[in-house]
């Protein structure tokens, strides 16, 4: 599918100079934390955000010959640089020629007909990146609304996140059980790439963005708070969203995690885990895997993240912290030191 399109990936979703990286997002269990505040303040409802969302697959596959896709790529200059990648073509000719070939690759048409029926509208989805937009402007008034762009990339790109614009590669967010599934991605991510998960990525993405860490704090607590500061910054934007659409396990892995939160945090102190420095070792607790087994095969994957979501959440209870302020701290010991957590009981 599409082999010689080049497609820029530009989101962080790791703390700043690791190679760890961010997936997300599922259900809300019973014994999670409460959406007591789920209610959108007026204040934030008021702010003015009209996002629309324009669906450049349907650009280029219902482009009628060469000079149609050469207008596509000279009215979306910012599509065709950075996602694209202009520059890495001989010349425009090139990718012209590169993309007009896409409509006509006999699997690429067919994904595109499975987007188009899976995403006949995208309206509940501008409607909550509008909310989460409205919310991170609230907190963060120089917050530009970036433009927002759908694309069938053939798999090589999920989504592209930069200041200026997002680019959402539908295909990758089909339903679980479609025929058509990314072909480089474990099963175990892959149930978190679908349409219910998609805005909390998106957001989780650019907390990043406001998310300050001291470079030179190596721990893995340093990773833990990273990491809870950003789940935090998600909750706050979109306050009704099930934790589990946040951290990314079902509502079975959540439910495991706080029946077994003192378990937990013995193993993380007296292994003495939290000051660990060595990027192998913390990668058991934050890495991406099917389960934290230096723990328990029966603990999810990237515990140590779900850890320091609870720490983050305390602190900022306990201390009144704004949100703000919080994303501004670098000092991941003082954000513990002053949480005071304990695991519930």
């Amino acid at each position: 599918m599409a082999k010689n399109l080049r497609i820029g990936k530009s989101y962080s979703c790791g703390r700043p100079g690791t190679l760890l990286v961010f997936f997300l997002l599922i259900l809300l269990g019973a014994c999670g934390k409460s959406d007591q505040s789920c209610q959108v303040s007026s204040e934030v409802a008021a702010i003015p955000v009209d996002l629309k969302i324009e669906r450049l697959e349907d650009l280029l596959f219902e482009a009628k010959n060469n000079d149609a896709i050469n207008y596509f790529l000279d009215s979306h200059p910012d599509f065709t640089n950075k996602y694209l990648q202009e520059e890495l073509y001989p010349s425009r000719e090139a990718l012209v020629t590169t993309l007009s070939e896409i409509p006509r690759d006999s699997l690429m048409a067919a994904l595109y007909q499975e987007v188009k029926s899976n995403f006949k509208n995208i309206r509940q989805l501008e409607k909550d990146l509008e909310n989460g937009f409205k919310h991170i402007k609230y907190y963060f008034p120089d917050f530009k609304i970036p433009k927002v762009y759908t694309f069938v990339s053939g798999f090589t790109s999920d989504l592209y996140i930069d200041n200026d614009m997002i680019v959402i590669g539908l295909d990758y967010f089909l339903p679980h059980d479609h025929k058509f599934q990314p072909p480089e991605i474990p099963e175990y991510l892959a149930v978190r790439y679908d349409e219910a998960h998609l805005v909390p990525m998106i957001i989780t993405a650019i907390s990043s963005r406001y998310n300050e860490t001291n470079l030179k704090d190596n721990t893995l607590l340093a990773e833990m708070i990273f990491y809870g500061k950003a789940y935090h910054f998600t909750k706050a934007m979109m306050p009704c969203t099930p934790e589990e659409l946040i951290i990314g396990y079902t509502s079975d892995e959540l439910a495991a995690c706080y029946s077994n939160e003192q378990f937990i945090w013995t193993h993380l102190i007296e292994k003495e885990a939290i000051y660990e420095t060595n990027p192998f070792e913390i990668r058991k607790y934050t890495g991406e895997a099917p389960f934290t087994d230096v723990i328990s095969t029966d603990a999810p994957g990237r515990v140590g993240r779900w850890v320091g979501w609870n720490i983050v959440d305390a602190y900022a209870e306990r201390n009144n912290v704004e949100l703000k302020t919080l994303m501004e701290e670098e000092d991941a010991r003082k954000i513990f030191m002053q949480s005071a957590y304990k695991p519930r009981q």
